[in-house]
């Protein structure tokens, strides 16, 4: 008899097992607790959500939300707001129109130079809707009472109680005649400092300089002593401007020199005026004068509204502009259509819409 093989076939079953689905932390908005969740939820797992500390709930009753078997979690219907602190009344006035901040927020403080600051420098919108200190205050800084110089003394700006003045006062330095402080003035300083006392000494100004189209009223010509002072005129017609006095300085140099501005003459042979609150034909302005800032109104024509429009011009020093929409009539429309010159016929509602420019006085 044949031996017979046997073949033994084994056969290995493999079995492909698919891990359950999970879900991972929710993803929540801004202000939702996630402090105590775990990293990993199984199918059909609960979470409660709440607010963190600071934050309020926009439903009354925490959600619920729960893992399911795709691996998502359901619907999280919950927003947190931050709560809100009242930014303090006084300094509402820097907050751009808010005044309330949210939860987490900061005031920084500072104070001017001169100040220094009374209480904290910052403030945090806490978890209660409170601020963690209040806005702190600002005091002047205090400084000693300055000494006055050796050969003088001081005028304060007002009046001093005590041994101290405050950052910001001031306060003159004088010597006694004929001497001169080398400065004037003297203040309490942001540092807590008083500006030192300044030095006493002989102070004169040159002889007083003259200026042109004017003259001294009175003063000796001689080397001016400290705050000495000298009076000028204009010569006839001239305007003054600046100060008419000037005073011998403690750095012996004079104050500012007026000047003697010159009178304009109204440019044109032929037309009508608007000067000094009425109108005048050119040859009646007797003489042709018009003083330094004294104002003439020249008429113009809009050709297309047909009417006439004053268009002022003003005296400086000497120069007294033509406007260029100015068209100066021939002798025989002067004479004899005077009235159909800008001056005199109806009058524009309103000039043209371009802004006529001047053109100088032709000498």
């Amino acid at each position: 008899m044949a031996p017979t093989l046997l073949l033994l076939t084994l056969a290995a079953t493999f079995t492909t097992v698919t891990p359950a689905k999970v879900c991972g932390r929710p993803r929540v908005s801004d202000g939702v607790d996630v402090s105590s969740m775990k990293r990993v939820f199984e199918i059909g797992e609960d979470v409660s959500l709440s607010c963190e500390q600071g934050y309020s709930p926009s439903t009354a009753t925490p959600p619920r939300i729960t893992c399911t078997a795709t691996g998502e979690w359901t619907p999280a219907n919950l927003a947190c707001s931050p709560k809100m602190c009242q930014i303090p009344r006084p300094l509402q006035p820097f907050a751009k129109g808010r005044t309330e901040a949210p939860f987490k927020s900061v005031l920084n403080f500072s104070c001017d130079d001169g100040y220094v600051m009374i209480g904290a420098n910052e403030s945090r919108c806490l978890h209660n809707g409170a601020w963690s200190h209040p806005p702190p205050l600002c005091k002047g800084v205090n400084c000693p009472l300055p000494k006055p110089p050796s050969e003088g003394r001081i005028v304060h700006d007002k009046a001093v109680v005590g041994t101290s003045t405050i950052y910001g006062q001031g306060w003159s330095y004088e010597c006694n005649p004929p001497k001169a402080p080398s400065y004037e003035r003297g203040s309490c300083m942001a540092d807590g400092t008083a500006t030192e006392p300044p030095v006493c000494r002989e102070v004169s100004c040159p002889i007083p300089p003259s200026i042109p189209n004017g003259f001294i009223t009175f003063a000796v010509m001689r080397q001016q002593g400290y705050k000495e002072k000298v009076r000028y005129s204009c010569n006839e017609h001239y305007t003054l401007e600046g100060e008419a006095e000037i005073q011998c300085q403690n750095t012996g140099n004079w104050s500012s020199k007026p000047v003697c501005r010159a009178p304009c003459e109204v440019g044109i042979k032929r037309g009508r005026i608007f000067y000094n609150a009425r109108k005048i034909w050119i040859e009646d302005l007797r003489p042709n004068r018009v003083l330094h800032g004294e104002h003439v109104a020249f008429y113009c024509k809009d050709k297309a509204e047909k009417c006439g429009y004053p268009v002022a011009s003003t005296c400086n020093d000497g120069n007294l502009p033509i406007p260029d929409c100015y068209e100066q009539p021939g002798k025989i429309e002067y004479n004899l259509r005077s009235k159909n010159l800008p001056s005199e016929i109806r009058a524009c509602v309103a000039p043209p819409a371009a802004n006529p420019t001047s053109r100088p006085n032709p000498a």
